[in-house]
């Protein structure tokens, strides 16, 4: 009997971590997750370790282990702090999987395939504020362009998945984490960009995206290669939102762009994640990741249903 793959999780506790670990499990592999959350191991094969992974904690806890892949689900907000550690983690693995993320696409492509026009490209001299200021889809890219210009073919995989949600984030435009259920417990009703209501969401449900990275982990033509991560059912944020209504009751108000922002002083702050994401269509061919993986479209969940599944493990949990 061949000896089982063993798989390290790096901040794998969360939404993706999860599901990526419970698919892992599937394809019978030893599982090990660095994460800050209390977890205890839910089946045999998986294994938890609390503590905050910084380079030293890393490096300790490589010192005597290797790897036969690691996913690193950190987000590193400024890409030089990742450098070092993908020095680290590469020394130590046979591939290692970077996070990046869709939002690094411009709104030039549509669909997207994995070689539409990227935003940091796009808005050299056009938008030097965003570039500058924004933590999130500028060092994704950051990030991606270190590995292919440092690292040459290496042992790397870069993931971009779509917003993907669970009982720990419900997202509907730019309202995420427990917005949804605290408004339909309380009985308010929820503002959204009416601008947003036909574009196409970057949305999927994270078990979904979490059975796309572990499918890919171990794929040969996966390395040194980037693969948007989407079950591509390319839902519009309105028929989210009825889906929301039609499982909670959510109550919606569509309302003009320059009132959602009055309302939102967060987004006044930061607009990024409104005016270079969600107002953007998100139509998503995933062909490249299905023919990797050998995955099609019957091997997944729908939103709708994700949803519900999700909804019910947050009721328990509440």
């Amino acid at each position: 009997m061949n000896e089982a793959r063993k798989v390290l999780l790096i901040g794998g506790g969360g939404t993706l971590g999860a599901y990526t670990a419970e698919e892992l499990l599937r394809m019978n592999c030893q599982v090990d997750v660095i994460c800050l959350e209390d977890n205890q191991p839910a089946r045999e094969g998986l294994c938890f370790y609390q503590g905050r992974a910084t380079l030293d904690y890393l490096a300790a806890f490589l010192k005597e282990r290797r790897y036969d892949g690691i996913i690193n689900y950190l987000h590193y907000p400024n890409a030089e702090d990742y450098k070092p550690v993908y020095r680290l983690l590469s020394a130590s693995a046979e591939r290692v999987v970077f996070l990046s993320s869709y939002r690094i696409y411009a709104d030039r492509a549509h669909p997207i395939t994995e070689n539409a026009p990227i935003l940091y490209d796009v808005l050299q001299g056009v938008d030097e504020g965003f570039l500058q200021k924004e933590k999130y889809a500028v060092s994704k890219s950051e990030g991606e362009k270190f590995l292919r210009e440092e690292c040459g073919g290496g042992r790397w995989i870069i993931v971009r998945p779509v917003i993907s949600f669970s009982r720990h984030r419900f997202d509907l435009v730019t309202r995420s984490g427990h917005e949804i259920p605290e408004a339909v417990r309380q009985g308010k009703h929820l503002s959204l960009p009416n601008i947003c209501r036909d574009r196409t969401a970057g949305l999927d449900w994270a078990g979904n995206s979490g059975k796309l990275i572990a499918r890919l982990l171990f794929q040969p033509q996966a390395l040194g290669e980037a693969f948007t991560i989407s079950s591509a059912q390319n839902w519009t944020w309105g028929q989210v939102a009825e889906a929301y209504a039609e499982l909670t009751g959510l109550q919606v108000d569509w309302v003009d762009t320059e009132d959602y922002l009055r309302d939102n002083p967060k987004l006044q702050r930061d607009p990024w994640i409104l005016k270079y994401d969600r107002l953007f269509n998100r139509v998503i061919d995933n062909t490249k990741v299905l023919q990797a993986t050998g995955l099609s479209q019957a091997d997944f969940v729908s939103i709708k249903e994700g949803i519900r599944i999700e909804l019910e493990k947050y009721a328990k949990e509440s």
